[in-house]
């Protein structure tokens, strides 16, 4: 494996100080800006905004095919912190989308992930 393929975090390297941020509350404000920016209301809208989803899905597997050298017209195009980067936007995204269906998005996440936990890890 070259320097190349691997990720920050396999390679040791250390993370980058940050201050810490309120998820929920950097959600909500992505949400409020995306909302006032909006050109399509209703159903549309919300239509739109979860077909977001799918197009940063798109760019994470872009990202990966970049990293890989698979496409050989291009070659490597990416870093696997630009894979990480649009992980993020992913995560972003759908939060973000959720937040669209409902305000009260912390409490669903909240509540589903602890289904999922409970069903997934061994007691």
């Amino acid at each position: 494996m070259s320097d190349q393929d691997a990720s920050p975090a396999a390679s040791g390297a250390p993370a980058a100080p940050t201050a810490p941020m309120d998820l929920w509350a950097c959600v909500d404000d992505l949400w409020a800006w995306l909302d006032a920016g909006r050109p399509h209301d209703g159903r549309e809208g919300l239509l739109l905004r979860m077909l977001k989803l799918s197009e940063e899905v798109g760019e994470v597997a872009q990202a990966v095919i970049g990293v890989t050298g698979q496409n050989p017209r291009k070659g490597t195009t990416h870093t696997w912190e630009d894979v990480e980067a649009e992980l993020c936007d992913v995560v972003i995204t759908a939060l973000v989308a959720l937040r669209t269906l409902t305000p009260d998005a912390r409490e669903v996440f909240t509540r589903h992930l602890a289904r999922v936990t409970e069903r997934s890890l061994p007691r």
